[in-house]
């Protein structure tokens, strides 16, 4: 069995694993979690119940409801609006895992579809990783994407078959294909087609026997009259699956590569427990690596997720949209069929961004320097903005850099004026300076 963590489970631990396998904590939550310790806070993230969405209902900047098949952007908000209220944040972080993955992009097809491929994630997220395999397959929204519906037996598209082992599966250059078990998976996947409707668009997506090559295949050395079905399943029980899996698997939890020792036995774990994926991400989530190894920067949807949740926010206005866009991580929109590049999520580009949305979720709480009346202290102030954010943990350096902007800006209150108003302004550069900190910005 791979190792687990011995020791202490506190609050810096439970929020490490809150951001680690969903959205960051409500306030309140990390304490609440340290409190049961680590077998129950992962079993709770990993067998969670019923789900629940907390908070206000989402809407537009006009207080309509959102419209996610016909409005442009909507779609990305019913997802950040899951991301933000749902009761089962693991559950919704492996949709985002997944989307990454199997990365498809709306680009290819149509809101409707990108969003029954979304809920294909979160049913099959933390089960059989073979029935996803073939969910995913056949869902109109890939077909489309990787030109599943263009590969006939009279013209064979290698898209989809090629990814399948590259990206899905197996990892390129790795010894585990060639280019004939591209040509041949390429023929086992033909048979689908869809018919075009003027009002909806693409429609009927269905296998047609007719279209299928019912030849003899020759896939990873083994012969067959192989179809779409075996070509995942032979895939997934090559001999180079599980170790591509669960590498790639551990990478959206921990920032540095496993051991190889627990690599095997996440490996063997998987295998023993037929290809099921809960297994595999309770080990992770419960590995020594995950509390004690360096920090990961917060993807950007998750870093707005997670700043709405810790303000009790909800989706009202229809700016995170171009502003995760701005951050490079715009929703059901990923750059190209390998996902997103995780190294890249912090430059002086999209940093800006970062800065952008942290301005954008405090701006309804403001305080105004001419009305708020607060103590000219800098460790109150300070308190208080922390208390604003739910008392996120702080590393000493963050914390004392906080304080000292606070001392300094204190000491330039040299009129009556500046006395009154200043702590209100300083309170507010706090906040934004603490919700743009590596510390908020990592976990």
């Amino acid at each position: 069995m791979p190792p687990v963590y011995r020791g202490r489970f506190g609050k810096p631990q439970a929020e490490r694993l809150l951001w680690r396998a969903g959205f960051g904590p409500r306030p309140g939550e990390a304490e609440r979690l340290a409190k049961h310790g680590l077998e129950h806070a992962v079993h709770s993230l990993t067998h969670p119940g019923r789900e629940r969405l907390r908070g206000p209902k989402p809407h537009d900047d006009n207080g309509r409801p959102l419209a996610p098949y016909d409005a442009w952007g909507h779609d990305q908000l019913w997802w950040l609006d899951r991301m933000v209220r749902t009761s089962r944040p693991l559950a919704e972080r492996m949709t985002l895992v997944w989307h990454d993955w199997f990365a498809t992009s709306e680009d290819a097809s149509n809101a409707r579809l990108i969003l029954r491929q979304n809920q294909l994630f979160r049913k099959h997220g933390l089960g059989s990783f073979a029935t996803l395999l073939t969910e995913v397959t056949k869902d109109p929204a890939m077909l489309l994407w990787l030109s599943g519906t263009d590969n006939t037996k009279d013209s064979p598209n290698e898209n989809y078959g090629r990814e399948l082992m590259e990206l899905f599966t197996i990892g390129a250059d790795r010894g585990g294909y060639t280019e004939r078990d591209v040509r041949e998976q390429a023929r086992a996947l033909t048979g689908w087609r869809n018919d075009w409707d003027d009002n909806v668009g693409p429609v009927n997506f269905r296998y047609d026997p007719k279209r299928h090559d019912a030849g003899v295949k020759r896939i990873f050395g083994k012969r067959g009259h192989f179809d779409w079905k075996d070509s995942g399943r032979l895939c997934v029980h090559h001999r180079l699956h599980a170790s591509f899996f669960v590498t790639k698997l551990w990478s959206y939890f921990v920032p540095t590569p496993p051991p190889a020792a627990t690599k095997r036995a996440l490996q063997n774990l998987y295998v023993h427990h037929d290809y099921a994926v809960r297994p595999v991400v309770e080990a992770i989530l419960k590995h020594p690596a995950l509390y004690e190894g360096p920090r990961m920067v917060k993807p950007p949807a998750v870093y707005v997720a997670g700043l709405l949740r810790a303000l009790r926010r909800g989706i009202d206005n229809e700016a995170w949209t171009w502003l995760l866009d701005l951050a490079g991580q715009q929703l059901l929109h990923p750059p190209n069929v390998a996902g997103w590049d995780d190294t890249r999520w912090l430059d002086t580009a999209t940093y800006r961004a970062r800065w952008m949305i942290a301005s954008h979720a405090i701006r309804p709480h403001v305080l105004d320097s001419g009305k708020a009346k607060l103590p000219p202290d800098a460790s109150k102030l300070l308190g208080r903005a922390e208390s604003f954010f739910g008392h996120p943990v702080l590393t000493g350096r963050t914390h004392g850099e906080l304080k000292r902007f606070a001392r300094h800006a204190l000491a330039d209150a040299n009129a009556k004026w500046k006395k009154e108003q200043y702590p209100a302004l300083i309170e507010n550069a706090l906040r934004q300076l603490l919700a743009s900190s590596p510390d908020l910005q990592t976990c």
